[in-house]
Order: structure tokens, then sequence, then C-alpha cells
């Protein structure tokens, strides 16, 4: 599976979930490959900084031939996970056609879902090349013991994905790992985050097999 974590929109958190998400599938054993396809390199910048054994590897690829270069390196491992580049497009529609799986993180509000319309267009322009590329919205950074704004939810009604069941909580510790060149699943694996997390890698996980099967 090549999954990406994709968005238009900067500063919704796709690397953060990008890499918890690369960590806890290589807790469960799967061989992980993260690339970073951000020209900021941030995944980058996070796996210089870590004194541990690395969990996964991490390579930077911002190419807008990314699509055509990854499946070759991505074969030799079970999940490679993109984290994306914002608002440059011809970066993003690379990395669109090279993933399986395309995760779109939004932050609760209407405006940040209305954002999305970018990087739905493009998914969408890319399906016409390629019909099983499937793509669904994530929920992050809510605020914890808040109700999603109804005015939030309706928005995403105008988009052609769907929006997961599962949402991810804004965490203090998800930055503090994150410093240190770790994800949450290392720091605080019983932690309310982290299961957020594994629910996350579960949900995208099943429904990679349910799609092998059909």
């Amino acid at each position: 599976m090549i999954l990406g974590v994709l968005q238009q929109k900067g500063g919704v958190g796709k690397t953060t979930i990008a890499l918890n998400l690369a960590g806890s599938f290589a807790k469960d054993g799967y061989r992980v490959l993260l690339v970073d396809a951000d020209p900021q390199g941030s995944a980058l910048t996070w796996s210089s900084v870590r004194e541990r054994k690395p969990l996964f590897p991490v390579i930077g690829m911002p190419k807008p031939t990314l699509h055509k270069e990854l499946p070759a390196i991505a074969k030799d491992y079970d999940i490679t996970i993109i984290d994306g580049a914002p608002q440059v497009s011809e970066l993003a529609r690379s990395a669109i056609l090279a993933c399986d799986q395309i995760l779109i993180p939004v932050q609760p509000s209407p405006f940040d879902v209305w954002s999305c319309a970018s990087i739905v267009g493009l998914i969408t322009e890319a399906q016409q090349f390629r019909p099983d590329i499937k793509a669904a919205f994530v929920i992050n950074r809510k605020i914890a013991n808040t109700a999603i704004a109804r005015d939030a939810l309706k928005a995403f009604a105008d988009f052609p994905f769907p929006l997961l069941v599962t949402t991810l909580t804004q965490r203090v510790g998800m930055a503090e790992s994150a410093a240190q060149g770790l994800t949450i699943v290392e720091t605080a694996p019983s932690s309310p985050a982290a299961h957020e997390i594994y629910d996350l890698a579960e949900l995208l996980s099943s429904a990679t097999k349910e799609s092998r099967t059909a």
C-alpha cells in the first residue's frame, strides 16, 4: 500500500499524522517507508534529531516525477507513506498519482473544510487516470471534550470523499514526542493519543485489505 497524507493547506498536521501512522504500522511489524515529498523537509528534520534506532527509514523525494520513481522503491515495503507538500500543485499531482489511498487531514472548522476544495479537485482529476485511488478525510486537532462543529460536518457533504469516524485530538504529547524525533507510540504507547493513532492505522489497513479481496 502507498498511502498519501496530503493537503494543499499548510499547518494541518500532515507530517505529525504521517510519522505517527508510520510508527504505529512499524510497531505492528509492517515494513514501513516514509517518503518526505515536501521541500520543507520536516520529516527528514524529525529523523535527523532522533537518537534511538529508527523504526522506519525516511527518504526525501520532493519531485514531480515521484509517481514514476516511487513504485520501484515501495515494492520492498509493506506500507509506504507519503508526507506531501502543501500548495505546490505539480508535486501534489505526482504524489496523488503514486498513491493507492489518500488521507486528507482537516481541522474542525468550516473554513478549513472549504479550503479542501483544491486537493479534492486534484484527486478527482487524478482519478480520471487512476480510478482505483481512494481518498478520505480525517478530523485532526479536535479540541478534547468538544463536539465537532455542526457547520463543519455539513461542509463535508459538498465533497465526494467520506469523513472517517476516527478523529485525532489536539495533544501536547504529540509535539513533545516529535521534538525528540520520536512517535507517540514510543513515548506514550498507552495514552489516548496513541490509541487514536492505532485506531486510524487499523481503519486504513482494514480498508486496504477489503479492497484487495473485493
